[in-house]
């Protein structure tokens, strides 16, 4: 196998790319390191998903309950409809917008309402597209969730949106949450939702709530009811101890899913359940696993004879493309779930390998070093097409293919400094999006519009100073923030809609 293939002199130290063939001589010695100390086996329980049971039903509003199909990202509003900003091509001014705690029918219900309230402010705020108003500006506190508001009130606070909200927690143990969304300056309800379900559930709903919220005003879908599934890290620099753990797209209901034993790298989600595919090193031997994140099963993919990495489920799910090694190099094949018959995408020679589906199948992105050094290139589904797509200075890796279809997301080094970007698919329009010491691994939220990846701090001689962050930020380069983990963070992966 190809030794890690940068060194930069300046800072001591090896600069490692995000895929994991750059990783496998760290992470081989790790293996070998815990092989010394433990073989607990991998966690097979306490990774159950939340159960949704989440029903909802539209609220008749004074108007209407809703609101008409939203003109298209930059057309003219028409009385009744909310206007769409279009945030596809530039920074623009954050909506305001004013949400005051839910009502609550009852002592359980006022304490959900807040809590609901919160969470909605929360992630309207850390997308940078709103401006929740303070509360201490509030001229009206709405008695109910279902008289028409003063909206007179609100404008003067210059609130160009209002939330109201209603819950009652019921007999049976479930609640039963309203909320209704205004469009202050044509004094219209433009969205009236009720859910149904269990008090566990509260935070979902508050997601869900703000997802409608999102589509309804900006006239795409939102991305808060996710998740994202990453790998955490602890322990010294030179021996650190690296297991899955997923979390809530706010960073909440945080667990881990693997304890450690076994060195585990570039977890995927499944395009619509909640299984992950990912590479460990379990019993020393690198492969690509499934992991199902209700039930804590795992199954290796496919026996191959040499080491199967960087895997990513296809648009239907029905398989899987990974690396797997041949030689001095690797290979890029995909692996039928069904029937697991394996076909060869590619046969280079060379390093090919982070292979990634676009939205509708029919292509493939990946990075290779066929042409001298690392690049990225699209190929047909099939294998046949390749044609190189980076030109920019510096080597790239990482491709990951945006939802809408759009844009390709990479990392690139170069003049001893990482950057997160992201490009056409024919590789036109590149634009970096955050730079630093490194900073690796972009992830698209299934909107497109947010990408999460990783920062990495310097390390000292011992390896003292070192930390990995996870971070997100928006495609237009605004609006970079830090999504806390309980522990240092790599490799982050963004989940679909939960189902």
């Amino acid at each position: 196998m190809p030794d890690l293939p940068l060194i930069d002199p300046r800072a001591a130290r090896p600069i490692v790319f995000w895929d994991a063939l750059d990783r496998l001589a760290d992470a081989r010695r790790q293996a070998a390191e815990a092989e010394a100390l433990s073989r607990r086996a991998l966690l097979r329980g306490g990774s159950a998903a939340i159960a949704a049971g989440i029903t909802a039903a539209a609220l008749p509003g004074l108007a209407y309950a809703q609101a008409p199909a939203a003109p298209a990202a930059g057309a003219p509003a028409t009385p009744g409809q909310p206007t769409v900003i279009d945030i596809t091509r530039a920074r623009v001014d954050p909506i305001p917008i004013a949400i005051p705690e839910f009502i609550g029918v009852n002592p359980a219900g006022e304490r959900f309402g807040r809590d609901i309230a919160g969470v909605i402010s929360a992630n309207l705020q850390r997308s940078g597209l709103f401006r929740p108003i303070d509360r201490s500006a509030f001229i009206q506190r709405p008695a109910d969730a279902v008289t028409a508001p003063r909206f007179a009130d609100w404008r003067v606070i210059n609130s160009q949106a209002l939330v109201t909200g209603r819950v009652e927690a019921q007999g049976d143990g479930r609640l039963r949450v309203e909320f209704r969304l205004w469009d202050v300056l044509p004094e219209q309800q433009i969205e009236g939702t009720a859910f149904t379900s269990t008090q566990q559930n509260w935070r979902r709903i508050a997601h869900i709530i703000s997802d409608r919220i999102y589509e309804r005003l900006l006239g795409e879908k939102g991305y808060f009811d996710t998740r994202i599934v990453y790998i955490a890290e602890s322990g010294p620099r030179d021996r650190r101890v690296k297991r899955l753990a997923i979390m809530d797209q706010d960073s909440e209901n945080h667990r881990f899913l693997t304890d450690g034993s076994w060195l585990t790298l570039t977890p995927r989600f499944h395009p619509s359940t909640n299984i992950i595919t990912f590479m460990s090193f379990f019993q020393n031997r690198p492969r690509v696993y499934l992991f199902n994140i209700d039930s804590g099963s795992q199954q290796v993919l496919g026996d191959f004879p040499g080491m199967t990495f960087a895997p990513r489920f296809s648009p239907d799910g029905g398989s899987v493309v990974m690396s797997v090694t041949a030689g001095d190099g690797s290979n890029i094949v995909q692996l039928d779930l069904r029937g697991r018959s394996v076909r060869r995408l590619t046969s280079s020679g060379a390093i090919d390998t982070s292979p990634c589906f676009s939205p509708d199948g029919s292509q493939i992105t990946f990075n290779s070093d066929r042409g001298g050094n690392q690049q990225l290139y699209v190929m047909d589904s099939g294998g046949g097409g390749v044609r190189r797509i980076s030109y920019g200075e510096g080597r790239y890796a990482t491709p990951v293919w945006s939802p809408r279809g759009d844009l390709i997301a990479f990392t690139r080094f170069g003049g001893g400094r990482f950057a997160i970007g992201v490009m056409q698919p024919d590789g036109t329009g590149e634009r970096l999006l955050s730079e630093g010491f490194a900073v690796e691994g972009p992830t698209f939220a299934p909107n497109g519009r947010v990408l999460a990846f990783f920062r990495e701090s310097p390390a000292g001689a011992r390896g003292s100073g070192y930390s990995a962050r996870l971070a997100s930020v928006d495609i237009t380069g605004f609006n970079e923030r830090a999504l806390p983990t309980p522990l240092d963070a790599s490799d982050p992966a963004w989940s679909p809609l939960i189902p």
